[in-house]
């Protein structure tokens, strides 16, 4: 019988960004970076004063509680000021599986090689230190820059789930599945590390 995998907070740190355990102590630097509303618009419970920041939080934590997320900070390695978040979700310890998702980061590091080394990290960690046979990413069917990300970085679409969710404004979202497995993270490490030489700041 398979052994269960073991998840724990960990600290996962890059080039350009160091990914900490989220804690309540992150609440006013992801507020000052994180209150856009253009940065929510394709999340279905979107944050939009100090309060709802502390709510999202709470439940990212409450989540971790029960063992199905480990959500972190992101942080600007260089100052250290947060300046987004991510986590692992539905986490299945049982078949080795997590979904790396609810990424935001702040309008002025989306061009930057911010993201794209966060997601690194995250899938470095996932496959080599926990092992993992798979990692799965979703969107917002009608979010075309996320989707392209995620095929950009050699995910693979799996399918729509249709009708998936009711967003805040009642708009009822379909939901496109993405996955990376095993077999694939060497071509998928390659094609990160080329982005992100390519993408020095």
């Amino acid at each position: 019988m398979a052994t269960e995998m073991a998840v724990s907070p960990v600290m996962l740190e890059g080039e350009h960004v160091r990914l900490e355990p989220l804690t309540k102590a992150h609440l006013a630097g992801l507020a000052e970076a994180g209150l856009d509303e253009e940065l929510w618009r394709w999340i279905p419970v979107p944050v939009r004063t100090v309060d709802e920041m502390a709510a999202y939080i709470g439940t990212a934590l409450q989540e971790q509680e029960r063992g199905v997320s480990l959500p972190f900070a992101i942080l600007e390695k260089a100052t250290g000021r947060p300046i987004g978040s991510t986590r692992y979700g539905n986490i299945d310890r049982t078949h080795h599986r997590v979904e790396i998702g609810w990424t935001w980061v702040a309008r002025e590091w989306q061009r930057s090689a911010v993201n794209t080394e966060a997601k690194y990290l995250l899938l470095r960690h996932a496959f080599e230190a926990l092992g993992c046979m798979r990692v799965e990413l979703k969107t917002d069917s009608l979010n075309e820059r996320s989707r392209a990300a995620i095929l950009r970085i050699g995910a693979r679409e799996e399918g729509t789930f249709r009708k998936h969710m009711i967003t805040a404004s009642g708009r009822i979202r379909h939901t496109v599945y993405f996955s990376i497995i095993d077999s694939e993270w060497p071509a998928v490490k390659a094609r990160l590390e080329a982005i992100l030489s390519s993408r020095k700041r």
